[in-house]
């Protein structure tokens, strides 16, 4: 006993002093795991083999086809489109441009699956034209910035499909069609506000509803907006797997942008090639090192420690429920999302599980969770991807962004105490069935 508290006392501290010393996540969850080997005395042969089991997964071929279809989409004219269509639905309400930002978010999320891509594509279009209209530079990015934490809810949604590898048997279309109401409903939470704060500060509406417009955009944003059915449909009803509907939409994306649109030219291809295999590039790294971090932490019996040390603090489930939100917030805060997921979930999961969550719904809120944390600082890249863009300093928009998390934190406590929220379309749609 003895010797495992000591174990575990070199994996986290030497993971978090890495982390305080600003190493690279995978780096610091590598070498963490290789000290703690070395310590333990197992073979270092089994840390190459854990890494190539890691990222031997026949579903986790789907992770790659869906970033490199958002890049497509995110490069290939699919933002203006969306744009000018969400512009003919809500353009004419008091803070319109606002309304139109989380709007065109809702749609271009269900795309990309990415919050950076996601403030990346809109805000580069959008932030100029609000800071032109008489809006606080502040104010849009921080709404471009929030609203962008749908992409991860609204499916497609590759970290959704992480959380489904490390959980276990969980059904990636149920995990999907989960994520729809509550990103629709974080959405609506956010025009809401944004109304609100519309009519105080007094900021513009758009041109007046037609309904001839919103034809009109439609029938462009039309094409881009297939992606989206081409992976829920194909995947909810078992046409196709994840990893094929995620192929099928890369053909589609490159079809649309270069032949429909004829926006993406071959330098712009090459470029989207470079950012996908980048973050693949760190996806997969991750997702090797964290087997061996995830096999050390169930070897050395942590799930059942921290489970323990839960229970032994609460067993109502209310007050667990509480105590897991608050652990991935502050996770969210100091640690890259895919990350969290990989290394959390195997302890998490179980203590989730004992409070009376079904799997599908803890996925969603751990994604909710940590899409919260992509604008936070200190290590939101969502955050510095905004302040990027808008070139406002992230000092002023963390100041400024306490009215947004508070109606996100609203959102995550709804869908955390109501699961009827998260679960009832995946009952609806894809019931399990009996002795499954």
């Amino acid at each position: 006993m003895q010797t495992d508290t000591l174990a575990v006392l070199i994996l986290a501290s030497s993971f978090f002093i890495m982390l305080v010393c600003r190493f690279p996540i995978a780096f610091a969850i590598g070498l963490s795991s290789l000290f703690t080997t070395l310590y333990l005395g197992l073979p270092l042969m089994q840390i190459a083999q854990l890494m190539v089991k890691g990222v031997n997964v026949f579903t986790l071929m789907a992770v790659p086809f869906f970033i490199i279809a958002g890049e497509i989409m995110g490069a290939g004219g699919i933002s203006s489109r969306l744009i000018d269509f969400s512009n003919a639905l809500v353009g004419w309400l008091r803070g319109g441009l606002a309304m139109v930002n989380i709007v065109a978010s809702t749609f271009f999320g269900g795309i990309s699956g990415s919050s950076t891509a996601d403030t990346a594509s809109l805000g580069t279009i959008l932030i100029p034209i609000m800071k032109k209209q008489g809006y606080d530079e502040e104010f849009a990015t921080n709404i471009t910035m929030t609203s962008s934490v749908q992409g991860l809810l609204i499916p497609p949604s590759h970290n959704m499909v992480m959380y489904a590898m490390v959980a276990g048997s969980v059904s990636i279309g149920r995990l999907f069609l989960a994520g729809i109401v509550p990103g629709v409903l974080l959405g609506l939470a956010l025009m809401v506000y944004s109304y609100g704060a519309a009519v105080k500060r007094d900021y513009p509406k758009g041109d007046p509803f037609a309904l001839a417009n919103v034809w009109r955009s439609l029938k462009q944003a039309a094409w881009g907006l297939v992606t989206v059915f081409i992976v829920v449909v194909g995947v909810v009803t078992g046409v196709l797997t994840a990893t094929e509907s995620a192929a099928i939409a890369v053909i589609w994306a490159v079809i649309v942008s270069a032949f429909i649109y004829k926006e993406l030219t071959f330098p712009k291809m090459w470029r989207v090639i470079e950012r996908s295999l980048g973050t693949l590039a760190i996806v997969m790294i991750l997702i090797s090192t964290s087997q061996v971090f995830g096999w050390l932490l169930t070897y050395l019996k942590m799930p059942e420690m921290v489970a323990g040390a839960i229970l032994g603090f609460t067993e109502t489930p209310l007050f667990i429920m509480l105590i897991l939100n608050l652990v991935m917030l502050a996770l969210g805060t100091i640690m890259d999302m895919s990350a969290i997921i990989l290394v959390a979930t195997p302890i998490l999961l179980p203590v989730a599980m004992t409070a009376g969550m079904d799997p599908v719904h803890f996925g969603v809120v751990v994604i909710l969770n940590l899409g919260i944390g992509l604008i936070t600082p200190p290590v939101g890249g969502t955050l510095f991807v905004g302040s990027a863009v808008s070139g406002v300093p992230i000092e002023r928009l963390a100041k400024t962004l306490v009215p947004q998390f508070g109606v996100m934190l609203l959102v995550l406590v709804f869908i955390t105490y109501v699961p009827a929220v998260v679960m009832w379309l995946p009952d609806l749609i894809m019931p399990v069935m009996a002795g499954t």
